[in-house]
């Protein structure tokens, strides 16, 4: 354990949102970590056994819940931020985002990756899911074990690129460099990173290097396999002219699909892709403000969950969002749905899952985080609602403060395994301040590396 926690640590009078498969709520009850993971949840009322050098955190009128799960995430865009507004997908990857991403150098890709780590701290996530670039996937790996959190990464894995050819590299050279870093950094950090190898859409991949994607996958039962899929209707026709399918059905051609797989957007499916992924358990991300910016479309989401679809949520990258705040994602998630099938569509409970336990899930992870359980780690956030405008008992209906009324503002400590990597909102394991000079400095270098 770290030295900003002790061993054993009692979180006392908080309302629990444990987010567990009962949607258990606890008021005024207390947590007991134990080396890390929560050891028992005391109801109100009940004097827990507290050993000596047990230290004691009063959370008296918080709310404490399960760090959120983002599915979703490229890191290595946090300094584009603002530089590719008001455009539609292929267009935003041909005229920004990979010349941006190709211009990277190890400085530029650690100092975009701190940034948007902070920027997910401070507000409430814990484990992510990350798509690198084709280069510096180490300093992005570094970065984030360094930060605390817990996260799946991967480079993005790309032998075509019709878009912006100077992005890409040879399927060979793909595959081993992808293999290298598996070996690697694969459950580094005291396993808090894990891998997860990343073709990043069909366009971008021959089918030479998909089926030896496959194949990878097979040798390695811990990884999973992070892709974009039919996220735009110009890209579902290029796919469907390329390959004379469509794409999710590719994907289930070429073996890609299963528990395994998290799918960012699935927005353009038919009757029959959707058959797939409920047959193959594939894992869907939704990122509800990527795909109203970027005007790719609505995702059928009460659609896709009734079929029994696990459906989690991202915020993508932040030039085509521009945030990287849960709450906004979950809000959106919820509101968006209301319009076309109903008011009761989208419940905040099942958002708030959506954010939490079934990110757990598409990761494989929901035996270990996403809920606030005996036995499961600490991975936990306190938040302070009392500034939400509600003047109701925030205890009494905890998802639609979090969901509807909360932001990032309402966060007050983060912890990871046990250990408060933001606590009172002050960053315990980087500098903020120092963070946000250096990415404009290497922003800077990176525009002029362009000209």
């Amino acid at each position: 354990m770290a030295s900003n926690t002790s061993e054993k640590l009692l979180l006392r009078g908080g309302t629990i949102v444990t987010a567990d498969s009962a949607g258990t709520i606890v008021s005024g009850g207390s947590i007991l970590l134990d080396r890390g993971r929560v050891a028992s949840i005391i109801p109100a009322g009940s004097s827990p056994q507290v050993q000596p050098g047990t230290e004691i955190v009063d959370l008296t009128n918080k709310v404490v819940i399960p760090g959120f799960v983002q599915t979703h995430l490229h890191l290595c865009q946090a300094l584009f931020r603002g530089r590719a507004d008001d455009m539609e997908l292929l267009e935003w990857l041909k005229h920004r985002i990979f010349p941006f991403e190709a211009a990277h150098n190890a400085d530029s890709m650690r100092a975009s990756t701190w940034l948007a780590l902070a920027e997910l701290i401070r507000s409430g996530t814990t484990t992510i899911l990350d798509m690198g670039s084709v280069h510096h996937e180490e300093e992005i790996i570094n970065a984030v074990g360094e930060s605390g959190i817990r996260a799946f990464v991967g480079k993005a894995m790309m032998d075509l690129n019709d878009l912006y050819p100077s992005l890409k590299e040879s399927t060979a050279a793909s595959l081993s460099t992808t293999r290298s870093l598996i070996d690697r950094w694969h459950a580094s950090y005291d396993g808090r990173i894990r891998y997860a190898m990343a073709p990043r859409f069909v366009l971008s991949c021959t089918d030479d290097l998909l089926h030896q994607t496959k194949e990878m996958l097979d040798q390695y039962p811990g990884v999973l396999l992070h892709m974009h899929a039919s996220e735009n209707s110009h890209e579902i026709e290029a796919v469907r002219s390329r390959t004379g399918m469509e794409n999710i059905v590719f994907l289930n051609h070429a073996g890609l699909l299963s528990n395994r797989s998290c799918l960012a957007h699935c927005i353009h499916l038919n009757d029959e892709e959707i058959r797939i992924l409920q047959t193959t358990r594939a894992n869907v991300t939704h990122c509800p403000s990527s795909n109203l910016k970027l005007a790719s479309g609505i995702a059928r989401i009460p659609h896709l969950t009734e079929k029994g679809i696990n459906v989690s949520l991202g915020a993508d990258g932040a030039p085509c969002n521009n945030r990287l705040d849960m709450f906004r994602e979950m809000r959106l998630a919820s509101l968006l749905q209301k319009p076309i099938h109903g008011a009761t569509s989208m419940p905040a409970k099942t958002v708030f899952a959506m954010a939490t336990i079934d990110g757990a899930k598409a990761l494989g992870l929901e035996n270990e985080i996403g809920s606030i359980e005996p036995g499961k780690k600490a991975d936990l956030v306190v938040l302070d609602l009392n500034n939400v405008w509600d003047p109701s008992d925030s205890s009494e209906n905890p998802y639609s403060a979090i969901v509807y009324s909360a932001g990032p503002e309402n966060v007050d400590s983060v912890m990871v395994d046990g250990e408060w990597l933001y606590r009172k909102k002050e960053f315990l394991r980087l500098d903020k301040e120092k963070i946000v000079l250096e990415a404009r400095a290497q922003l800077s270098r990176l525009l002029g590396r362009m000209h």
